[in-house]
């Protein structure tokens, strides 16, 4: 597919590209502190196969306001049922300083939710005593509060990259649905949707440590001509389906946008355009 077909101007998709360039310039590490024997368990999983430089190991070391700048995201590691003083000043300062934090509750014998002070609840990952850190569960949650800068983690970081590629297929999925919803007009729509597709496709892109210059660019931007059938459903149903049509185009919108997510992610796994294919194609043909 050549850039003039897409329904967007070809210096848009060059924007892209060069955002997440930039972002890449500015990378900040996953930074583990806390418990030093737990922390080096948890680094030592995170880093399995990937950059050692994208972890940053502060276990049993007292955090300064320098550590806490520097990191893109703090995992602290608390060995007990409860935070103690020391634990408190250290979430608190990343508290002040906007990082957000995940904190790992080694020892906890009850599953009930635990007060961790300064931290949000749903970002406490709770481990009963003698039972190993759970590596994808943290992961996980890793990924959800990684928010748009997840896929420099995840280049960097095998253990993320599945979480991080599916938290990316469905917020992306979610805007477009919501898009597909918001606008009216027919055909008004193409526009927005595609490039919030091709930020989509960039981001899994960049995930897999791929660098996105104007060959790779034209390369993945193929994969995009499939959703324009989905597209076309979802006009054509707003005819058919009065009064419930926006819903149907918030559907298509959404479904479209994860077949591509998911071509991608396929692609990028296994490499081979004919898996590409057949993951939209699969898609589609349940859409």
């Amino acid at each position: 597919m050549r850039l003039r077909n897409l329904p967007i101007h070809p210096g848009a998709v060059y924007g892209i590209a060069k955002e997440i360039k930039t972002a890449a310039e500015d990378f900040r590490p996953i930074v583990v502190a806390g418990a030093p024997a737990r922390t080096a368990e948890l680094r030592d999983a995170l880093i399995e196969g990937g950059d050692r430089e994208a972890v940053r190991d502060l276990g049993g070391k007292e955090l300064s306001a320098y550590d806490i700048e520097g990191a893109g995201l703090l995992i602290y590691v608390i060995e007990g049922k409860r935070a103690s003083p020391e634990d408190e000043q250290a979430l608190k300062l990343a508290d002040r300083k906007g990082v957000e934090t995940i904190c790992v509750l080694a020892g906890a014998r009850a599953a009930e939710p635990v007060d961790v002070p300064f931290v949000l609840a749903t970002n406490v990952v709770q481990v009963r005593p003698g039972e190993p850190l759970p590596v994808e569960r943290i992961a996980e949650l890793v990924a959800e509060r990684s928010d748009e800068r997840g896929y420099l983690w995840a280049a960097r970081l095998p253990v993320l990259r599945k979480h991080v590629v599916e938290h990316t297929i469905r917020r992306f999925s979610r805007q477009n649905g919501i898009l597909g919803v918001a606008i009216f007009i027919p055909g008004a729509d193409m526009p927005a949707l595609t490039l919030n597709q091709i930020r989509m496709l960039f981001h899994i892109a960049a995930a897999y440590g791929e660098q996105i210059d104007r060959e790779r660019a034209l390369e993945i931007l193929a994969v995009v001509g499939a959703g324009f059938g989905l597209r076309a459903i979802a006009r054509e149903a707003l005819g058919f389906i009065p009064g419930i049509g926006w819903a149907v185009k918030g559907g298509i919108a959404y479904i479209g946008t994860q077949a591509l997510g998911r071509a991608v992610a396929a692609y990028f796994d296994a490499g081979g355009q004919r898996l590409v294919k057949e993951a939209v194609g699969s898609v589609r043909s349940r859409s």
